[in-house]
């Protein structure tokens, strides 16, 4: 079989204003008790993913607030951290974020590959057949996870990458 190649998804993430000082944001009501989001009761932390082509993300969890930063990729991976009403503390893969509105966010899960590149394997395996190779920064929908690896799929592309390959999963966790 061919080996595929796919490049680095524009993950364009645009700074609209200077991050907000620590103090500020913990201004805002953060909650987990538990382990466990005061508002849907899913794990905190929990990683989502961006439903549209652009989200807000703001000082604090209402409209009032300003906007810290603009998450500018469709399906980009966050991790969310709190919850208040309708809004979700959240942060990408370098830790920049803020609250975003719920309705922003899918539970659809994807990953961001990390390292300059990555093989994507026809099994879970090192010595497995080579199916394809991932840029940094490529972005892909997570499948299965064992232990040590991830089923990941690309436009064009799909196989077994180590988990430590990949930003948006948690290194004990696993799926079917």
């Amino acid at each position: 079989m061919a080996k595929g190649y796919f490049g680095a998804a524009a993950l364009a993430l645009c700074c609209a204003l200077p991050p907000a000082p620590a103090v500020a944001q913990e201004a805002a009501p953060i909650a987990a008790t538990a382990s466990r989001g005061p508002v849907t009761n899913l794990p905190l932390p929990r990683y989502v993913s961006l439903k549209s082509s652009e989200g807000n993300a703001r000082r604090g969890p209402s409209l009032s607030h300003r906007i810290d930063w603009v998450f500018r990729h469709n399906g980009m991976p966050l991790r969310v951290t709190a919850e208040y009403g309708n809004w979700r503390r959240v942060e990408d893969r370098e830790g920049a974020g803020g609250w975003v509105h719920y309705a922003l966010l899918s539970g659809v899960r994807t990953v961001i590959i990390t390292p300059d590149a990555a093989d994507l394997h026809a099994r879970p395996d090192v010595t497995a057949t080579v199916l394809a190779r991932a840029e940094a920064g490529a972005q892909a929908r997570l499948g299965a996870c064992l232990p040590d690896w991830c089923r990941v799929a690309a436009p064009g592309a799909q196989g077994w990458v180590p988990k430590s390959a990949i930003w948006g999963v948690d290194a004990d966790e696993l799926r079917e």
